[in-house]
């Protein structure tokens, strides 16, 4: 799991003004990805959420948390790029704080080298989709993801590209907030939005899913579990 060098994600869900998130994208892809890269942060992915045409959602990794903190101050305390392109990604954004702050439920769960990103100027749009399911877990985390292991997973007929769970470091840049609550999330990809269509109808068909797992679910959670329905843009490395 070449990833698993890059341990803690932070998954981010912006709530942006109408008609602004292609111009976030576009500002976002062409000046502040290989930015953050040259201060230690791995970008992994960037989304449209399909669901929600004002929401941008994207993906980062930090080696540990010392290594996010130090990123984070250079990228965005100290850093030029920031400082030129923030008056213009801002302008695009009502809402940033919604943000988890992760790590691999299991040693095998991070997600797989995602091999090259796509030059600064691609246009070209990947047909590739990926599904994200956030559950707010109420009881242990631990046992939490036992139940995914033992109950879920066997019941999504699917392998999930990535499991993770909240990872309890405290958030010690405090300018960007993270949410508290224990999650568990997983990740899928498909060849394109038909097939995740289709997918999302079969499970929700399954006996197996709908009268045996899904009840025990809703003991363990303490909220409706959050689907991303996401579209990579031309330079995600997930997709």
């Amino acid at each position: 799991m070449v990833e698993n060098a890059w341990p803690l994600l932070e998954l981010r869900q912006y709530t942006l003004r109408p008609g602004t998130r292609d111009v976030l994208i576009d500002l976002f892809d062409r000046e502040l990805v290989e930015t953050q890269e040259a201060v230690g942060i791995r970008v992994l992915g960037q989304f449209r959420d399909e669901s929600d045409p004002d929401r941008f959602v994207w993906i980062r990794a930090f080696p540990d948390i010392a290594a996010r903190t130090a990123a984070l101050r250079a990228f965005y305390l100290d850093g030029v790029a920031w400082r030129t392109h923030a008056p213009a990604a801002r302008a695009t954004m009502v809402d940033t704080d919604n943000a988890l702050l992760l790590r691999p439920a299991t040693a095998q769960s991070a997600f797989e080298s995602t091999g090259q990103r796509p030059p600064i100027g691609t246009t070209e749009l990947p047909e590739s989709r990926v599904l994200a399911m956030i559950y707010q877990v109420s009881g242990d985390l631990t046992e939490f993801t036992e139940f995914f292991d033992n109950r879920i997973r066997p019941a999504l007929d699917t392998t999930p590209s990535g499991v993770y769970v909240t990872d309890p470091s405290p958030n010690d840049f405090t300018q960007l907030p993270v949410r508290t609550e224990q999650v568990l999330t997983w990740f899928a990809r498909f060849p394109d939005s038909d097939s995740r269509a289709t997918y999302l109808d079969q499970l929700a068909a399954s006996r197996e899913w709908t009268e045996s797992v899904l009840p025990e679910l809703d003991k363990r959670v303490s909220a409706p579990p959050e689907q991303l329905l996401l579209a990579p843009t031309s330079r995600s490395l997930l997709r």
